[in-house]
């Protein structure tokens, strides 16, 4: 493992305790010589994780759309930034350049990121690690989701417990590092049904 990718809140939060956890996570990723990857910009928690990297020695990769250069959200102090034509392509750089995944709070476009990466490794199109590193519970709900899943038969016990959760950042990059993807069938009874009548 030599780059990590921060998907991540574009505002701050409500609680202090987002940031120090953002802040957090870029200082520790730099000390133990793991590259950043995000979504290159220079606001909310994207903006702090970057920094933090940065003033810990750290290497800091953004992959940011044009159209957010545009706004002039774009962070001009990074080791790189690579400007894509769309979120579509700017998802699969990220996934190109990373080998794990790693999400702080965050709204739709953090959701949206890392469950495409959770999709891919469900159809086989990637094994790389994924996880929800929290704050004062703040992915609480969603896990109880994706346990709901499980439950109600929409998702493979195996692929649940191929997503990490937690709070701790000693624990988190153990886990990335030991990682063993699961082998778990997408179909649930070991075949698509076509006939349900």
């Amino acid at each position: 493992m030599q780059r990590v990718c921060v998907y991540c809140g574009s505002n701050a939060g409500a609680r202090p305790a987002y940031a120090q956890r953002a802040a957090q996570l870029g200082t520790r990723l730099a000390r133990e010589g793991l590259d950043l990857v995000y979504g290159g910009g220079n606001v909310g928690l994207m903006g702090i994780v970057a920094d933090a990297a940065l003033d810990a020695g750290g290497k800091v990769i953004g992959v940011i759309p044009e159209q957010l250069v545009g706004w002039e959200v774009a962070h001009t102090g990074l080791t790189e930034l690579q400007v894509v034509a769309n979120m579509h392509e700017r998802k699969a750089r990220m996934f190109d350049l990373s080998d794990a995944f790693v999400a702080l709070p965050g709204g739709f476009g953090t959701l949206d990121e890392m469950f495409e990466m959770l999709t891919w490794r469900q159809l086989g199109l990637g094994d790389k690690p994924c996880a929800f590193l929290d704050t004062e519970g703040f992915y609480a709900p969603l896990v109880a989701m994706m346990d709901r899943m499980v439950d109600e038969r929409f998702l493979h016990a195996d692929q649940r417990r191929d997503l990490w959760h937690g709070e701790d950042i000693d624990a988190l990059l153990a886990w990335l590092r030991d990682y063993e993807p699961a082998h778990a069938d997408k179909w649930l009874d070991g075949k698509r049904r076509k006939d349900l009548r």
